[in-house]
């Protein structure tokens, strides 16, 4: 592999963000030619191909592992330069799941943005260490345990969801309490299609794989409105039902029903100070706001 110029790994990283090699022009403040010839430059380099030119731009499986090398480059080069009044301070790409953004995250993170700049990429708890292998980010909060090669982990805290719905709800589906037969006749509310928290507290009370109907509402906002309109029962963080229960437009369908959902924060081993700002104010915050 020939030596790898800078600037083509930082076009590489602004192609696959912004979508397109125009957008990525627009970004970096060079023409179009500019990012086709920078990216054709890194991709002789490395011998691979590295983004399929469809729209948006599709990065391979080949392009994975040198766009995690663009991202912890350019970090660690831009926080090597001398800094200046009028500079921004870095950019870390992370992932975090809805239902954290929307409660603990953003509180947790605000003191510390004044030093780092997030850009955050939503994914279900579940799936998000997808995004630091394919070199989507830097870090990540998952409900994943293990460990990514390159990455450390730390266990944040559980994050518990109840099974909560509206009173009308409960009365009419769930008058004679939480049943087999009564979660396989009711509505629920799927955040969208790889949420499963639903699915898995119906497995665990009817022991077998009924498949109840459901509604499709993402946004962790919309999701507990639908609850609270009455559209459906389903699974909300404690953290983000509280004051709902609190004014009665919520409640529990039953005492037990609930989840407990386990996070960790996964960030790739780098001597970089923004990193570890966002990173010790994210363990912070998880410590006050998670179990």
């Amino acid at each position: 592999m020939k030596d790898l110029a800078l600037d083509q790994l930082r076009t590489l990283v602004a192609v696959i963000d912004e979508g397109s090699f125009e957008a990525a022009a627009a970004a970096l403040r060079v023409t179009p030619s500019a990012v086709s010839q920078r990216v054709k430059a890194l991709e002789a380099a490395t011998g691979r191909v590295l983004v399929r030119r469809t729209r948006p731009v599709v990065m391979t499986e080949q392009g994975a592992e040198v766009l995690r090398l663009s991202r912890q480059v350019d970090l660690l080069v831009r926080e090597l330069r001398p800094s200046r009044a009028e500079d921004t301070p870095p950019t870390v790409a992370v992932v975090v799941n809805a239902d954290s953004l929307a409660t603990w995250f953003l509180p947790s993170v605000a003191p510390v943005l004044d030093r780092v700049r997030i850009d955050v990429q939503r994914e279900d708890e579940r799936h998000s260490l997808a995004r630091l292998r394919d070199g989507s980010a830097l870090a990540a909060v998952s409900a994943e345990a293990e460990r990514v090669p390159g990455c450390s982990v730390t266990a944040l805290g559980t994050m518990r969801y109840r099974a909560m719905a509206s009173p009308a709800f409960i009365d009419r589906w769930f008058a004679d309490g939480v049943s087999p037969a009564s979660l396989a006749r009711a509505p629920f509310v799927n955040f969208d299609r790889v949420d499963d928290l639903q699915r898995r507290f119906v497995r665990s009370v009817t022991r077998d794989r009924t498949d109840p109907p459901h509604h499709y509402v993402p946004g962790s906002d919309a999701f507990r409105e639908a609850i609270r309109l009455g559209i459906g029962w389903g699974m909300l963080p404690a953290l983000h039902a509280t004051d709902l229960e609190a004014s009665g437009a919520v409640r529990a369908i039953a005492a037990d029903a609930r989840a407990d959902v386990r996070l960790f924060w996964h960030q790739y081993q780098l001597e970089s100070p923004a990193l570890a700002v966002l990173s010790e104010a994210v363990r912070e915050g998880a410590g006050l706001h998670l179990r």
